[in-house]
């Protein structure tokens, strides 16, 4: 097996020591469940490690990995290595808070094999953190990024988040601006988005809080696209920025490989509470919830919550949806499975949403903003562009 074909291991780790407003990823506060956790955790793995012997990405994503102790994380990465093989230039990623990020932890993280890190910065401005109900300040990202690179660190990701209430598109500039001033390899600029569940959702659902509408946030976006690729960036995921890299004909060096997985559908296997998991047209999930993925593990059975196997329709959907946000897009062949997808497509290019490269249809960055709608034009069958038109 290549590299390249290899399947990616994704670690959920749900503990945080606050839970900010408008997250609705599972996670939990309570830090006396994480030696629970961790038992559990070695557990799972031993489940799959023959189904899944051999990885060339893990990525430790949470929650807040960087939350760990130190004997911790170090616990948990010895389990992992015990049960599966790693390839040799296998890229290793976890995730960090700003704040937690200590001299020693970084020097951990180097003897651990992780070799990719990312950074949840948010944004550089401070009204912009308080209201986000982040724990860091700017100056303590500054510094963790000051310390990042004295450790040795050459590939850094920073997650920003635009579209915030009452953000402009010169406060958004700045924070794009300061960012690039610590030259990452990678930047994630994500639109922010709320969940009916969230407090912030309930906010919202209350008339207290106003997020930009529909127009503003096309502009924020393209103003991301564009002031990236001038700087250098390829714009290869529509939130996902990456530098070239060092060597000729490494043009996506430091794109994300482990989430590279998840949109070229390669499987991947995740552990930990809420996580999931893909192989062979089989998709499966976890509890979400520690309590009940530890009783599970226990109890000697593997914690998945459910599971399904895909039908071809639903694949074909499901490479339309992944494919249109990648700067690959999909390929021809696809989208002529659906009948009358020459004339919608006809309509789509005429409407500036993508274009055709040789065999492949990329959307474009107009119709990167509806990226999430392009596939239901060609699910509709009816050729013509449905409710998604612009």
């Amino acid at each position: 097996m290549s590299c390249a074909n290899y399947p990616g291991l994704y670690v959920h780790i749900p503990f945080c020591k606050t839970k900010c407003p408008y997250c609705d990823f599972y996670s939990v506060t309570d830090e006396t469940l994480i030696s629970a956790y961790l038992t559990a955790l070695d557990t799972e793995a031993r489940f799959y490690r023959d189904q899944f012997p051999a990885f060339d990405s893990l990525f430790l994503g949470g929650g807040t990995p960087s939350w760990l102790g130190e004997a911790q994380i170090a616990e948990l990465m010895k389990n992992l290595r015990r049960h599966f093989t790693f390839a040799p230039e296998c890229e290793v990623t976890i995730e960090a808070n700003p704040d937690d990020i200590t001299p020693d932890k970084l020097a951990l993280f180097r003897d651990l094999g992780v070799n990719r890190l990312s950074l949840g910065v948010q944004s550089f401005d401070e009204a912009e953190l308080r209201f986000l109900q982040r724990r860091h300040t700017a100056a303590q990202t500054e510094r963790a990024l000051s310390l990042i690179r004295a450790a040795g660190f050459t590939n850094l990701g920073l997650d920003l988040m635009y579209g915030l209430p009452g953000q402009s598109l010169d406060a958004w500039t700045n924070t794009l601006e300061t960012a690039l001033s610590f030259n990452p390899e990678h930047l994630s600029g994500y639109q922010l988005t709320v969940a009916a569940e969230t407090p912030l959702g309930r906010r919202v659902a209350g008339g207290r809080v106003r997020l930009p509408d529909e127009e503003t946030q096309r502009q924020f976006f393209l103003l991301t696209a564009n002031f990236l690729t001038a700087h250098g960036y390829l714009h290869y995921e529509v939130a996902n920025f990456a530098r070239q890299g060092p060597q000729a004909g490494s043009l996506c060096y430091y794109c994300c490989r482990h989430n590279v997985k998840y949109w070229t559908r390669t499987p991947y296997l995740g552990l930990g509470p809420a996580a999931h998991s893909f192989q062979a047209g089989r998709r499966w999930w976890n509890f979400a919830s520690v309590g009940r993925y530890c009783s599970s593990l226990d109890a000697g059975r593997p914690p998945v919550a459910g599971q399904e196997s895909l039908t071809p329709e639903q694949i074909r959907l499901e490479t339309l949806a992944l494919g249109f946000r990648t700067r690959e897009g999909v390929s021809l062949g696809t989208i002529r499975e659906q009948p009358g997808a020459d004339a919608i497509l006809s309509e789509l290019e005429q409407a500036g949403l993508v274009r055709v490269d040789h065999d492949r249809v990329i959307a474009t960055s107009d119709g990167l903003v509806v990226a999430d709608r392009l596939p239901l034009w060609f699910a509709d069958g009816d050729g013509r562009l449905g409710s998604g038109e612009t």
